[in-house]
């Protein structure tokens, strides 16, 4: 693999990491804001079923596949110097599946009440407020698929600080929402910010950012265009198929509203908490790596496609020891993030235990989001979607069984192991396929960061319950010195334990963590 290339997915993954960390700030800014006025309870679970329908709107048009469908198809066209021809399939995508989108969200929302029949809300109030909320968040998926079209083509040309700022944007709107027409609204102010911040930050900036990099928009409503042909059919398994994103969004939202009150709440706090992990490492990198993937394979370099892969996969290892100290530290980082407001303790004290069987789960969420680029930059939509679904639909009855056995700490360790259960799959898979020569490095890699993370995770606990009996953690500022406490020993036997083992991803991301603290 090219140095070149190297150094462009780094400045890429860099310009990623930081969005998509900026992105889960704000998006835990905004989950404190409605924890603050709402707390966890049957109001803050209406309006996270109100996202269940936009949700599954927005998986059937795939518009959060855009990306990885389109982009294999406009860099052909860059590739061959066929830029025009490449701006006519992109208008005739735009048009064509908008059009329908469009109509899709109509027929959502005259039906939103027959559609939400399935949610176990037992209050009446609560299910008008859910059906109300779902139908002012509707429109906002025309924005995500157009937008995703728009962040689509700049990818293509590497260009990745534009489309950086639309998840930023997005939460600031929603924030914004809850603030100014909270008072007014209640929680439903924060369902209008939904609906702006999707219109500024997905579709408006981005189609600055498009005319940036020379788009040549068109009327063109071609429907026999090869290439609209061929986009429906890369992406069709996706529209069909059951991925990991969708099914821990709608699954613990459907199976939480037939637990007790909050219990949605709860579930959504923890996953938002464990996506800011996951998104630090394994958005970051599988977001920017997709494109030199996809150019890798359209130059026919898959030896070097799969050095990248197995390089990128490893580096995610890394979640394993970051997500035992967020375990270790759960009802510390719960009561610092949300208790205050209508968050009290007892909210406190579910969300905390939901947390530690979520974060089970953050190294398989964050390793799939590169997995499946594989696959994706070979145009191969279909045999990861089969058997990623087919992993989904296996995990089914580990919900009914743990909601039955543990109630909602059970939807959550359902999640984590649905997790797992898909990307080992589908790696093992892709090892066989593609005939991986590196793939025995990955495993031992996560072996040796395995063998790491569990002493120095039975250490941080003895630690902190050591630690809290001399201090105390009941308030804020007892959970922040114990967080301190217990990350400092942390880092310490992190580095230590990267040299011990030669773990050399570990050795790498200190190093480079230090420069970067020195330079500064």
């Amino acid at each position: 693999m090219s140095d070149t290339i190297t150094k462009k997915v780094g400045v890429a993954s860099l310009i990623m990491m930081v969005s998509i960390f900026l992105s889960r700030i704000i998006g835990l800014a905004r989950e404190i804001v409605i924890a603050y006025s709402s707390g966890a309870g049957a109001d803050v679970d209406a309006y996270q079923i109100a996202f269940v329908i936009p949700e599954i709107l927005n998986h059937v048009l795939a518009s959060g596949f855009l990306s990885i469908t389109f982009i294999p198809i406009f860099s052909y066209y860059l590739t061959h110097h066929k830029e025009d021809e490449g701006w006519e399939v992109f208008s005739t995508i735009f048009n064509v599946l908008g059009v329908v989108l469009i109509i899709f969200i109509f027929v959502s929302w005259m039906f939103t009440p027959e559609l939400l029949s399935l949610s176990g809300f037992k209050n009446p109030e609560t299910q008008a407020s859910a059906i109300k909320m779902t139908r002012i968040i509707l429109p906002a998926q025309l924005f995500f698929f157009l937008g995703g079209l728009l962040m689509a083509v700049q990818f293509a040309n590497e260009r990745f600080a534009i489309p950086a700022v639309a998840p930023l944007v997005y939460n600031l709107g929603i924030i914004c929402g809850g603030i100014f027409l909270g008072p007014w609204l209640g929680i439903e102010g924060f369902s209008w910010g939904v609906l702006g911040g999707a219109f500024l930050g997905n579709f408006a900036i981005q189609l600055w950012g498009a005319k940036r990099v020379g788009m040549k928009f068109s009327f063109s409503f071609n429907i026999h265009h090869p290439d609209l042909k061929k986009y429906v059919l890369l992406t069709l398994p996706l529209m069909v198929g059951l991925t990991m994103t969708f099914s821990t969004e709608v699954f613990s939202k459907l199976f939480g509203s037939h637990l007790s009150s909050g219990s949605v709440s709860g579930l959504n706090y923890s996953l938002r908490i464990m996506f800011v992990l996951v998104g630090l490492f394994g958005q970051a990198a599988g977001v920017a790596s997709y494109p030199f993937l996809s150019r890798l394979v359209a130059e026919n370099r898959f030896e070097e496609m799969n050095q990248l892969l197995n390089k990128t996969i490893r580096f995610i290892a890394l979640v394993i020891p970051f997500s035992v100290v967020c375990m270790v530290l759960r009802r510390e980082i719960v009561v610092i993030i949300f208790q205050r407001g209508s968050f009290d303790s007892a909210a406190t004290e579910m969300t905390s235990n939901i947390l530690l069987f979520v974060l089970i789960g953050a190294t398989a969420f964050a390793a799939q989001t590169v997995v499946v680029r594989g696959y994706y930059a070979m145009q191969n939509t279909l045999f990861p979607t089969v058997y990623g679904s087919l992993a989904v639909l296996l995990s089914i009855p580990l919900y009914f069984i743990g909601m039955k056995w543990m109630g909602v700490t059970g939807v959550a360790l359902a999640m984590s192991c649905s997790a797992f259960m898909q990307v080992a799959l589908l790696f093992v898979l892709w090892n066989r396929r593609t005939k991986n020569r590196g793939s025995s490095q990955v495993y031992q890699v996560y072996l040796k960061v395995l063998l790491a993370s569990v002493p120095i995770g039975l250490f941080l606990e003895w630690l902190r319950r050591t630690i809290t009996e001399v201090i105390g953690n009941s308030g804020f500022i007892g959970c922040m010195v114990v967080s301190m406490l217990i990350g400092t020993v942390f880092v310490i036997l992190f580095i230590i334990s990267g040299h011990i083992l030669k773990i050399n991803e570990i050795s790498l991301f200190t190093e480079k963590l230090l420069s970067k603290v020195k330079k500064r």
